[in-house]
């Protein structure tokens, strides 16, 4: 391809993903679904050209995806706040990102065996990226929601990140060597290296976060993300649940005041620590929003529309998005005891963690996907279709909103008109009647 062509395609995509995401804030329609079908189009476009010999995507797609995913993840743990009073949120949001993950893995794996008539292994490796809900999605789509609503998506998308991907490891690991999922000891030694894990995790973000105080270098932010990157690679590498290590890290530098030590905060200017903090938390934001857009462009790019020449995944994918809003339905009309759905049942999208996940599906020996019903095309309409619930989900949130502002400044200019009326006394009403 021409250098000087790439010189104008790149930047212009990256104008475009800019303006998605300007028009998706103000209309709350997901910019990933324009950056996909702007990739769809320029697949198009460099078919009808000649331009097909671009194999290299395939192996630039996961690199990208998984780069996505830990500035994902460190980005939503600087998200978050830690505080006494949010104790109890954060727990909500534990607890339904783990329940409802689990439901929807059980429920889908049980269609996928019995109605699908697919094999266990496969049933379960491809309900897990099914049911994870996408935080680079749901958190800028949650803006429009109450203060502790929008808290809860955040907690609710970046937990279930984190645990979707820690169960789809393990499930592949007891797969590998033969054994079943609930397997007992395989839990417990789970369990275990959890626990190992979040302690190694702790002594790393106290080196990480040494470093980003004593370098004085004026190039620092992108060494501490390159360590993270790094220390992923090596946790993917023994098998070890290394997102924990980028959770912790964005938690503790998101709440450094709250957490350290009060005889640390007397060594520590925090008000220059915390403006380095920010700038780091921008720095991550910006690079997510790069990643995330030319990850979402690939992947539309790699989509054929050839391929979609039956009915059959259109109907797999309602099936699939149906099974996941009833037991989403089920679980907050229980834990709020109310039969109208919550604005928070429709906020539940998929995208980059179950691209990622199901492209990492391709690449193992003992799974065989040729026969398998649940292919790309599934995949996308699942995405496509859980983003679309979202949007008419906040539309409706954002009606109702405005219809409740509209009739609280109507009772006020009631209650105004009835103040600003003269008071009539007893004798002048009595004059009028005579």
């Amino acid at each position: 391809m021409n250098t000087l062509l790439i010189l104008f395609v790149f930047p212009l995509l990256i104008v475009f993903s800019y303006l998605f995401d300007r028009f998706a804030r103000k209309t709350k329609f997901p910019a990933v679904i324009l950056l996909m079908f702007t990739g769809i189009l320029f697949r198009l476009l460099s078919s009808a050209y000649g331009f097909n010999q671009l194999r290299f995507l395939d192996d630039l797609i996961p690199v990208l995806g998984t780069v996505g995913l830990i500035l994902i993840v460190l980005e939503g743990a600087l998200e978050l706040k830690i505080s006494k009073e949010k104790l109890p949120l954060l727990l909500k949001g534990f607890i339904a990102a783990l329940v409802i993950l689990l439901l929807n893995i059980a429920a889908l794996q049980w269609v996928f065996s019995s109605l699908f008539e697919m094999s266990a292994q496969v049933a379960v490796l491809s309900a897990i990226p099914l049911a994870i809900i996408s935080s680079a999605v749901a958190i800028p789509s949650a803006g429009g929601l109450l203060d502790k609503e929008r808290e809860f998506v955040v907690y609710e998308s970046t937990f279930s990140d984190i645990l979707g991907i820690m169960i789809f490891n393990y499930a592949l690991r007891q797969f590998e060597v033969g054994e079943g999922l609930l397997n007992s000891s395989s839990l417990v030694a789970l369990l275990f290296k959890i626990i190992g894990v979040v302690v190694i995790s702790i002594g790393i973000t106290y080196i990480l976060f040494k470093l980003l105080r004593q370098i004085e270098h004026h190039v620092k932010f992108f060494l501490i993300l390159a360590l993270l990157i790094l220390v992923y690679a090596f946790g993917k590498l023994f098998h070890l649940p290394a997102l924990v290590t980028i959770f912790i890290f964005g938690i503790f530098l998101s709440n450094v005041k709250s957490l350290l030590p009060r005889f640390l905060k007397n060594y520590l200017d925090l008000d220059h620590t915390e403006k380095e903090l920010h700038e780091f938390h921008l720095l991550t934001a910006e690079s997510t929003f790069l990643v995330r857009t030319f990850f979402f462009l690939f992947f539309g790019f790699s989509i054929q529309l050839s391929t979609f020449n039956s009915i059959q995944p259109l109907i797999y994918g309602v099936i699939i998005i149906l099974i996941m809003l009833a037991l989403r339905y089920l679980y907050f009309s229980a834990t709020t005891v109310q039969i109208k759905p919550s604005p928070l049942v429709y906020l539940s999208p998929r995208g980059l963690i179950s691209i990622l996940l199901f492209l990492q599906l391709k690449d193992i020996s003992f799974v065989d996907l040729s026969l398998s019903p649940i292919d790309e095309r599934v995949l996308l309409i699942v995405i496509l279709g859980t983003m679309l619930v979202m949007l008419l989900g906040t539309l409706k949130k954002s009606k109702a909103s405005q219809r409740e502002d509209f009739a609280e400044d109507e009772s006020h200019i009631t209650v105004e008109t009835q103040l600003d009326q003269p008071h009539t006394s007893d004798e002048e009403t009595e004059d009028s009647l005579n």
